[in-house]
């Protein structure tokens, strides 16, 4: 591929080597795009990309040496005294790593409809719900999140929420080849901050809700930026469909260049929620209701609460786009499941036992309230905290488990370099703060078989924290270790 075919949405400017010899970007062919030292051969073109702990522009030398055809920078760079190496001289090179990513692989954001999902909480559920409801009309949806990468029956495990540009680009493009005809992924502050996404415009932008989350050392400087960064995603759609419950929803929305609409309770909005009614069975928590506006459906949900709706509903807004109907609706509303996001696992006809994601005590509060609706016999809540991370969310974590749960069980989340009785000492802290009774036990399967053994008549037990993961990081080791697994495990020891 020509040089130039992969700069043609870009600003730049091409020298050979280090001299001032300006180069036509027409003559120079292209056989690969790497961005990662490690890859670079012969004829390929290096991004020279600057992360956290390593600069890309620091190996140009090495690619001029494997006889790379041109690197992209940004910054003046050391060559070989002599090197023709043509060298790309970018503003940004990620922004531009996004715009030649989707070049290389010939632009298949669009031969897809593109539905990208922001917010602070519910980006994960809502798009394993989108994609439940198209597919259930017939459409052939890849997904891209948190938990996974879908591509037709195959599934790859995520790295990052958002991937990288040149990776985003090459899911799409399997995706294409696999016959999808449409995409849907969650897309993360850091991924916009970053442009991962650029290089294509979504057909639909999404915002669930916002509060303060990923701010710190190589994250976001404060709330404001937080925000920011949320918002590009409404320069970078035509359609933006937004919570207009979120009281944060018209600075998010600051600048956007789409047509906007919004769903919640609120008597505003494009489209509503009416007449909510909680479900509550042994193992079984969920809510019915029924939508005005726009669109007008009868929905049930499986899982328990408000913003249970209030996903649901984003999602009803979407399949309106497609021309689903009710018939294609309910039914994708109401089978749809996400590993461990208010995850079901049945142990008792007595009480209900939930897996969910919830570990930080904003997302653990939410939880543990929406459970307080459903009028539990008592709320209990197991979770720990992870190692080598703020002591701060482990105290605000332990006061609202303290709060809002009748009891506590506090055990070991990812410890990593910290020993866990340190880390649970911290949650501890923020227990005293209130009147909550609890007890420590520090191996998460024995913690559960404590839950499991003594969960009493209409009880709801919560093990927080965890979600969808299958490992528990020790001393840098990933080992296995699977919530789902450990129940049985512990079910199968009571026979």
């Amino acid at each position: 591929m020509k040089l130039s075919k992969l700069l043609e949405n870009l600003e730049y400017k091409i020298t050979k080597g280090n001299s001032f010899e300006e180069i036509s970007a027409d003559s120079i062919e292209i056989r690969d795009v790497v961005n990662d030292n490690r890859k670079i051969s012969e004829g390929s073109l290096f991004i020279c990309i600057k992360g956290a702990n390593f600069d890309g522009h620091s190996c140009a030398k090495e690619a001029a040496e494997k006889r790379a055809a041109a690197i992209v920078v940004s910054q003046d760079v050391g060559l070989p005294e002599n090197s023709e190496i043509a060298v790309v001289r970018v503003e940004d090179t990620r922004y531009a790593m996004a715009f030649i990513s989707a070049a290389y692989f010939d632009h298949p954001a669009r031969k897809l409809k593109t539905i990208g999902i922001t917010g602070t909480k519910g980006k994960t559920t809502t798009t394993y719900l989108i994609r439940n409801m198209l597919e259930n009309a017939g459409h052939k949806v890849g997904l891209i999140g948190t938990i996974e990468v879908i591509i037709g029956d195959e599934h790859i495990h995520a790295e990052n929420t958002t991937p990288e540009s040149y990776n985003l680009q090459e899911y799409m493009h399997r995706m294409v080849e696999a016959g999808c005809d449409s995409v849907v992924m969650e897309v993360s502050s850091q991924g916009l901050m970053l442009h991962r996404t650029q290089g294509f415009t979504f057909d639909i932008g999404i915002f669930t809700n916002i509060e303060p989350d990923h701010i710190g050392p190589n994250e976001h400087k404060d709330f404001d930026d937080y925000m920011h960064c949320k918002g590009l995603l409404f320069k970078q759609c035509k359609v933006g469909i937004c919570n207009g419950d979120d009281i944060h929803t018209d600075d998010i929305l600051e600048g956007h260049t789409c047509e906007v609409e919004t769903y919640g309770f609120g008597e505003g909005n494009d489209i509503r929620a009416i007449n909510l009614a909680y479900i509550h069975k042994p193992g079984q928590l969920g809510v019915f209701f029924d939508t005005d506006g726009l669109i007008k459906v009868h929905a049930e949900v499986e899982t328990p609460g408000k913003f249970s709706v209030l996903n649901a509903l984003c999602a009803i807004a979407v399949a309106r786009h497609f021309g689903c109907s009710e018939a294609e609706i309910a039914p994708a509303l109401k089978g749809a499941k996400v590993k461990g996001r208010i995850e079901m696992v049945k142990v008792s006809d007595d009480f209900t036992l939930m897996i969910d994601y919830a570990h930080n005590a904003m997302a653990l509060k939410s939880l543990l309230t929406t459970l307080r609706d459903y009028h539990p016999n008592r709320l209990i809540c197991l979770f720990g905290c992870g190692g080598n991370r703020s002591k701060l969310r482990r105290f605000e974590m332990g006061e609202v488990s303290g709060k809002y749960a009748d009891f506590t069980i506090i055990t070991s989340d990812n410890p990593r370099f910290e020993e866990p009785e340190d880390i649970m000492n911290d949650i501890e802290t923020g227990m005293k703060k209130t009147d909550g009774k609890y007890i420590k036990i520090t191996d998460r399967k024995e913690a559960i078989a404590y839950a499991i053994d003594h969960g009493e008549q209409g009880d709801i037990i919560v093990l927080a924290g965890k979600g969808h993961e299958d490992y528990q990081e020790i001393k840098g080791v990933k080992y296995h270790m699977d919530e789902r697994e450990l129940i049985q495990e512990i079910l199968e020891e009571r026979k």
